[in-house]
């Protein structure tokens, strides 16, 4: 395994930790990842050094889940399937984000880039045909994130399947917000 592994395992450990324990030490935090206090001091020697670690890491994820999906040039559907499994990769992170959110993340510009471009994505798909146009972009863009909040969180209380998360998501988006589905019976 390489550094650059241990430490992106090192971290999504860490994140799961603060979900589960928001509240513990780093002396805690090191016992509930199997490292040693030293190990963990070495990675962020104080409590915040961590917390803005962990942000910056989910940023950074968040972004590369976008990138290395292609939105720019993916079919609508494998586009969304690429967005998941990208996103899935670090929803520890993810679900830490959720629990440790500020409100001025919002108002950083590379989140605001990254969130543009899933909304230009799914407005290419409406454009071409593949999703509803009664439904904006922006708002498929914030189901997409409720969705893969929600799940990810029922995975983690055991009300949902690992195995299923992703198809789940994918079904509810695609057939939401698919044209085929806006037409009447």
């Amino acid at each position: 395994m390489t550094e650059h592994e241990t430490n992106s395992a090192l971290q999504n450990a860490l994140a799961l930790a603060l979900v589960e324990h928001p509240r513990a030490s780093l002396q805690e935090l090191a016992c509930a990842v199997g490292v040693s206090k030293a190990t963990l001091y070495r990675f962020c020697p104080t409590r915040e050094s961590l917390l803005e670690r962990l942000q910056s890491s989910s940023l950074n994820a968040y972004k590369s889940a976008i990138k290395d999906a292609n939105l720019d040039t993916a079919e609508p559907r494998e586009g969304v399937r690429k967005l998941l499994e990208n996103c899935y990769k670090n929803k520890e992170l993810t679900l830490f984000t959720i629990q440790h959110w500020q409100p001025e993340l919002l108002e950083n510009g590379e989140c605001i880039i990254a969130q543009e471009k899933i909304d230009a994505f799914f407005l290419r798909g409406q454009q071409s045909g593949h999703f509803r146009v009664d439904i904006s972009a922006a708002a498929i863009t914030e189901c997409f994130h409720g969705l893969f909040f929600a799940m990810i969180e029922a995975e983690r209380l055991g009300r949902v399947p690992r195995a299923r998360v992703l198809t789940i998501i994918e079904l509810i988006l695609m057939e939401g917000a698919s044209t085929a589905s806006s037409t009447p019976s």
